[in-house]
């Protein structure tokens, strides 16, 4: 059969509430547009029930032991089948429906694209004031002065790349700050960049978000001013 032209990997972790309607979505957007892909969700060490309720939807599902949303993607990302990797959060704050726009930048050669949400619809509630206006807004202004990169949005989930170059570029960072990461090194190995506008909407779960607001934007400003090169971010604090 060859090489699948799209893995669509979705890190998750106890999201229970909202992978079925993820999963939906991603199945949606492969039939309706014809796409020859997979859906792929790497599981954290997920106590509740979403391994079976992934199975079940007809997503292939593999157990991620390293801790963390970068070791989880990271890990994920390997045994992804897919030329290109579309990457998204499981509790359907970004829409797979609506991610034709990645993979038309991809076909057309870019081989790394990130979404701005910045640029499409964010629904009210979706993101906090203080990331919203202060703290990604910040992140982001450092890292295209830092990394000479036309970027807006570093903290953006929604993203999509060449599988194979991706992997190449040795991501190493387990956390939160794997974000900045990816485009720390794709821009060192000269991968071809391009941002597009994506809509963003409230976090369909009942609890709290794994991000640690203080903690986590601290470890993306420490890798963003050196640059991320010969810095160990495993052993950050």
């Amino acid at each position: 059969m060859g090489q699948l032209e799209l893995t669509i990997l979705i890190p998750a972790l106890n999201e229970e509430k909202t992978i079925g309607r993820c999963i939906e979505k991603a199945k949606k957007f492969i039939e309706e547009n014809n796409i020859n892909g997979e859906i792929l969700v790497a599981n954290n060490g997920s106590i509740d029930n979403i391994a079976n309720i992934a199975n079940s939807l007809g997503a292939r599902v593999i157990d991620i032991e390293e801790k963390g949303y970068g070791a989880t993607l990271i890990n994920g990302s390997k045994e992804a089948k897919g030329k290109y990797t579309i990457m998204g959060d499981a509790d359907d704050s970004y829409n797979f429906l609506e991610a034709m726009l990645i993979l038309e930048k991809l076909r057309e050669g870019y081989d790394f694209v990130i979404g701005n949400r910045y640029g499409g619809k964010m629904e009210k509630g979706a993101m906090p004031f203080s990331h919203k206006y202060f703290g990604t807004p910040f992140i982001s202004w450092l890292g295209r002065i830092k990394l000479k990169v036309k970027v807006t949005d570093f903290n953006c989930g929604l993203r999509g790349y060449d599988t194979e170059k991706m992997n190449n570029v040795d991501c190493k960072c387990t956390g939160m700050e794997y974000a900045s990461e990816m485009i720390i090194k794709a821009k060192k190995a000269n991968l071809k960049i391009a941002e597009v506008p994506i809509n963003f909407y409230k976090d369909g779960r009942d609890r709290k978000p794994h991000l640690k607001t203080i903690q986590d934007g601290i470890r993306h400003l420490k890798l963003i001013m050196c640059n991320g090169y010969g810095e160990d971010c495993t052993k950050m604090n």
